[in-house]
């Protein structure tokens, strides 16, 4: 192997393991992701939805079962576990679900469903689930274009849209070819399944990003962004581009956060609070 594979190899680990390891990178402040989800847990029991994909969807919900449905939607790799202090900290008036996306955490199928209409029909399936409310979604990393892609395919059962560190800019997407290798035996087998399932995602998710783009203009709902200026994960440049392909949002606000990183429902869930109030706030008073 090349100095510079290895250096491409070396590049694929620090992505996987920086974005499995967010809860980590905060540990100074708050608890490590398998203490927090046992403590969420407590408060939001696990339950199951079997998809018509014919897998099970894990999830967890906390606060006023008639109240306003709010979903968390992770990046990759991750679980329902990310958005643990969010669910211990429900506002009154609303309900707050929290899932672990097929392919991660205690939802099946074992393998990657790397499809973002898949994800999206999945989110779609649980909405339903939930009662006749439409939801607001929260997207963080590559929940973002899964959540974007859940309002484009099934516009009446999302209600607005807040997108954290979102990567929905095909352009800020490279695969270096060391990714490949990590997708083949015997690389892939000593992955863990959730590092695993994320390299299958990332490596398929541009061109699903292309196509979605051409669809980001048809999206009409409020719309919130919270994005970190110092994000080398999921460049700054994809604020513009949202702005620039979401045209006809009935309203749009970004927060940016100077200095900010990647892991923003961790460091930053002051922001995040407020960006979700802000959504639903602009779906009751529309500017359009």
């Amino acid at each position: 192997m090349t100095f510079r594979n290895l250096r491409l190899l070396a590049r694929l680990f620090k992505r996987l393991i920086a974005l499995s390891g967010a809860m980590a990178f905060t540990g100074c402040a708050i608890p490590g992701p398998s203490a927090r989800e046992d403590v969420m847990d407590k408060h939001a029991p696990r339950q199951e939805l079997r998809l018509t994909a014919g897998y099970a969807l894990s999830f967890a919900e906390a606060g006023d079962m008639d109240g306003q449905p709010v979903i968390f939607v992770h990046g990759t790799p991750g679980d329902a576990g990310a958005w643990a202090d969010y669910m211990m900290n429900v506002p009154k008036g609303y309900r707050y679900i929290t899932l672990d996306r097929p392919g991660f955490g205690r939802s099946g199928p074992a393998g990657a469903v790397t499809s973002l209409t898949a994800q999206a029909n999945a989110i779609a399936e649980l909405i339903r689930r939930l009662g006749p409310k439409p939801a607001a979604l929260v997207g963080h990393s590559l929940g973002g274009p899964i959540i974007a892609q859940a309002a484009a395919d099934h516009p009446a059962l999302v209600a607005a849209l807040v997108i954290v560190a979102g990567s929905l800019d095909p352009a800020q997407e490279s695969v270096p070819f060391i990714q490949y290798v990590g997708d083949t035996w015997p690389l892939s087998a000593i992955l863990p399944r959730s590092l695993r399932n994320a390299n299958r995602e990332v490596i398929v998710l541009e061109p699903q990003l292309k196509a979605l783009a051409a669809r980001l203009s048809t999206l009409k709902l409020p719309v919130t962004i919270v994005h970190g200026t110092k994000d080398d994960l999921v460049p700054f440049a994809n604020v513009a581009f949202i702005k620039t392909h979401m045209t006809n949002v009935t309203n749009m606000d970004v927060t940016v956060l100077e200095g900010q990183s990647h892991f923003l429902p961790w460091n930053s869930k002051k922001q995040v609070d407020a960006a979700i109030m802000k959504a639903l706030a602009m779906q009751k008073t529309p500017s359009q």
